[in-house]
């Protein structure tokens, strides 16, 4: 099995867990195993389970599943590429917030912020949560997108669009914590009209986290609004960034994200919406990190672009520099920001070499054609 093609299904595991981690709370099933982690009821396979206990034990066998999924997506990394690799550093990532991941949920167990808890710590530590698990998929999208592109990022960084693209990530990362709070909120003071939910947004006398789901909508009005017109303006400034798809599809789920929660918030939040809802949460976060991570990668508007491998499509092509290396040259091949060739070199010596799979192609021809390329 390709490593592209794992990485890739472990991202889809986790996105399954994180879904049934949050019909777990939806449902109030949280204590459903009592105050024992990992254990549950004392028990490694609980006899005659609630319905409760089903739901939470099955949360915790799918975790456990995911955790060896990524202690294997970092093995193989080390096995499949070399150290300094982008691919195998994102594998690292990957399973540090992993680790985390557990110990989170271990602590709403623990210290029972879980089933009817109405506390602002246990606002505190979904929260926590919700940026522990963004950045775990942040680092599993990663994995699986540098294991094919490694396309090295454009240093020092041409205007701003390394910004914008910053802004893009922070203002997901609080869309996310509010909605966090919001679905918590929903879950536990449930509104029966819109009417009546509305009078207990702004009510003094309703409990917190009743007065804090209205910054969720807030927030993604104007975090929908930003994203649009970011994929815009770094189109704009870096133009081959348009040709990875990431930012078309980052603007759709804008768009679909939007309607979903409309319908929630005018269905009263029922468990499936709930989910859909978290669900396009998660694939617009990977898609803004994808995107962030092609647009670094991509030329800025002006200047000379790079030909892409010719064997394995990769723009993470680096120059072939020939003869005895000096301490410079050494160092920035060390680097992995030149190719060293050798003393040998003729008319016919490749000028190029992918950094992702090796092969070495070019000549005169390549480089009268980067020229073409050029503006």
């Amino acid at each position: 099995m390709p490593f592209k093609r794992y990485a890739w299904g472990v991202l889809g595991v986790n996105l399954f867990v994180i879904l049934w981690g949050a019909l777990v709370r939806a449902t109030g099933s949280g204590a459903g195993c009592g105050r024992h982690w990992p254990l549950c009821d004392g028990e490694i396979i609980p006899p005659a389970p609630a319905t409760a206990t089903l739901i939470e034990y099955t949360y915790r066998a799918t975790s456990g599943l995911a955790l060896l999924l990524v202690i294997g997506l970092f093995w193989w990394s080390r096995r499949e590429f070399p150290p300094r690799h982008r691919a195998r550093q994102a594998a690292v990532w990957s399973l540090g917030f992993m680790g985390a991941e557990a110990l989170i949920g271990a602590g709403l167990v623990l210290f029972r912020l879980v089933g009817e808890n109405d506390s602002m710590a246990r606002a505190g530590n979904l929260s926590v949560h919700l940026v522990n698990t963004f950045l775990l998929l942040a680092a599993l999208a990663l994995t699986a997108h540098w294991s094919a592109d490694d396309s090295p990022w454009h240093r020092p960084a041409a205007g701003a669009a390394p910004w914008l693209l910053a802004g893009g990530l922070l203002a997901l990362l609080l869309l996310g914590v509010t909605g966090a709070v919001a679905a918590l909120g929903n879950t536990l003071f449930p509104s029966t009209s819109l009417a009546q939910g509305l009078r207990a947004n702004v009510s003094p006398m309703s409990h917190p986290l009743i007065r804090l789901r209205v910054l969720h909508p807030l927030f993604a009005l104007m975090t929908g609004a930003y994203l649009s017109l970011m994929v815009w303006q770094v189109a704009r400034l870096r133009p081959d960034s348009v040709e990875t798809r990431w930012g078309r599809r980052l603007t759709g789920l804008v768009l679909l994200q939007l309607g979903v929660g409309i319908a929630s918030l005018l269905l009263f939040a029922p468990t499936t919406l709930q989910l859909t809802h978290l669900l396009v949460a998660d694939l617009l976060w990977i898609s803004q990190v994808i995107f962030t991570a092609a647009a670094l990668s991509a030329a800025p508007a002006g200047a000379a672009r790079t030909l892409p491998c010719p064997q394995c499509g990769s723009r993470r092509v680096l120059p072939i520099a020939y003869g005895l290396p000096g301490p410079e040259l050494q160092r920035l091949a060390d680097q992995g920001r030149v190719a060293l060739g050798g003393c040998v070199v003729g008319l016919d010596s490749p000028q190029w070499r992918c950094g992702s799979c090796g092969h070495s192609f070019g000549g005169v021809e390549a480089g009268a054609e980067l020229s073409r390329d050029a503006p």
